[in-house]
């Protein structure tokens, strides 16, 4: 629902303020600005979808191997102290624990190719859990777990139809935290960013290395949090205070040994690693499945075929995001709000120097190609060694493209209702850019 009043708001507002340019300032060419960007954006869904097709269909292939193999099993057993504290609703030992699993470690590494499809299939399994509690709800006596998962008629009684639809196209629980912590966007090792510098003749391209770990991990942090407390899960328990804690650790020995490194080390270390952890999980699910006598090949058809249906199931939803962003942005609806916001910057007397990159920061929620052109822009005109150049660099590290997840993963399994999704992702967005801005001026200002 929330979606549907921003999809709505996008063309009400770049309709509003074309008009306003064309009545008032004599725009001629804010109109056929705004319809070649629908043609565009929508012509730019496509490809996207159709580049996805060749990487759904290894990915999802690989998982199906893996599953076949028990790995994603085993997986699922080795996370279900933490998951089940974190996901609540995921019954132990869940294939889904595996999958989400996966696809947070390949989105920490830096893998979009393989993240994506690996989210996906954990998108999946989540809407057939949800499915199962709704069936069960639907039984004379329906179980405990059943119960309390929200599935039930909110007047205690057993679901009517149109119920029961409603909620089949409703995010549950686990959908929305495993999105926040996709939208929240962790990751280690930010290397195309730090290309960009390095090819824009930066001094020293990893110097926002360690400001960006610290910005995407308070906005990890952040998302679980609100997301926690929407869904009143207790996070002040053993497990997970011992996880985070450890995590911390983690992260702090990352920062401390690639701080060690020079860029094109880092460079070297960090395409490396990834990619010998690619190798490692393709071959470790092959050996697994030939220890169980799987016939391998015909389960990575089989897999591979599910990518193929999934990455025509989203082309309408890309459409409808792409088009409403390109519309905004051509209407110069994101130029007016930059300009808001410096006036209010400059009203109350702040420093306003982290307003030159905020057009980063609030693209990228919306459009990852279009926040690395803004990044790319405020590195070219301010320099790539200023400020403002580098807390662009820190923004387009801090989170990821919101709207463009919640867009394909929801559509990939047919979701209409998101429910808080929108809200503890977008307040993540929000944790991230206020602690780029406040780690950007600690290191930089």
């Amino acid at each position: 629902m929330v979606l549907n009043y921003i999809w709505i708001a996008f063309f009400l507002i770049a309709f509003g303020i074309a008009l306003i340019r064309l009545v008032f300032f004599g725009d001629t060419e804010v109109f056929p600005a705004l319809m070649n960007s629908t043609f565009d954006s929508s012509k730019n869904a496509f490809e996207i979808s159709l580049g996805l097709t060749g990487m759904l269909a290894l990915w999802l292939g690989v998982m199906k191997i893996g599953e076949r193999g028990g790995v994603v099993n085993l997986l699922a057993r080795l996370l279900s102290p933490i998951f089940t504290k974190l996901f609540p609703d995921i019954p132990k030992g869940h294939p889904a624990t595996g999958s989400i699993f996966m696809n947070i470690a390949a989105n920490m590494l830096g893998l979009d190719n393989a993240a994506t499809p690996l989210g996906l299939k954990a998108m999946e399994q989540l809407q057939k859990l949800n499915e199962e509690k709704i069936n069960e709800s639907l039984s004379p006596n329906p179980s405990p777990e059943g119960r309390g998962s929200g599935n039930v008629s909110p007047n205690g009684g057993r679901l009517e139809g149109a119920e029961t639809e409603r909620l089949r196209l409703t995010a549950s629980n686990p959908m929305i935290m495993f999105l926040v912590l996709n939208t929240s966007g962790l990751t280690l090792v930010p290397v195309s960013i730090l290309a960009y510098r390095s090819q824009m003749g930066a001094a020293q391209p990893t110097d926002v290395f360690v400001p960006i770990l610290l910005a995407t991990f308070f906005a990890t942090l952040a998302g679980i949090i609100v997301t926690s407390l929407y869904q009143r899960i207790n996070l002040l328990n053993r497990t997970m205070l011992l996880t985070m804690l450890g995590v911390s650790a983690v992260v702090s020995a990352i920062i401390w040994g690639f701080s060690r490194l020079d860029s094109a080390m880092m460079n070297t270390v960090s395409i490396s690693t990834a990619s010998i952890l690619l190798m490692v999980i393709i071959v470790g699910f092959i050996v697994a499945a030939m220890r169980k006598k799987v016939n391998v090949y015909d389960a990575f058809i089989e897999g591979a075929k599910e990518g193929f249906t999934t990455a025509v199931r989203i082309i309408p939803y890309l459409v409808a995001i792409l088009v409403a962003i390109a519309v905004f942005r051509a209407s110069g609806a994101m130029d007016a709000l930059m300009d808001g916001i410096r006036w209010l910057v400059n009203l109350f007397g702040v420093n306003a120097s982290f307003v030159d990159a905020l057009p980063t920061a609030i693209m990228k929620p919306l459009s990852g190609s279009g926040a690395r052109g803004m990044m790319v822009d405020a590195m070219t005109q301010y320099g790539v060694d200023s400020f403002v150049g580098r807390l662009s660099c820190i923004f387009q590290g801090s989170t990821d493209t919101t709207f463009y997840i919640l867009a394909v993963y929801f559509g990939s399994v047919g979701i209409r209702y998101t429910r808080h999704a929108v809200a503890c992702g977008l307040l993540a967005d929000l944790a991230g850019i206020v602690s780029a801005i406040f780690i950007a001026y600690m290191f930089f200002g």
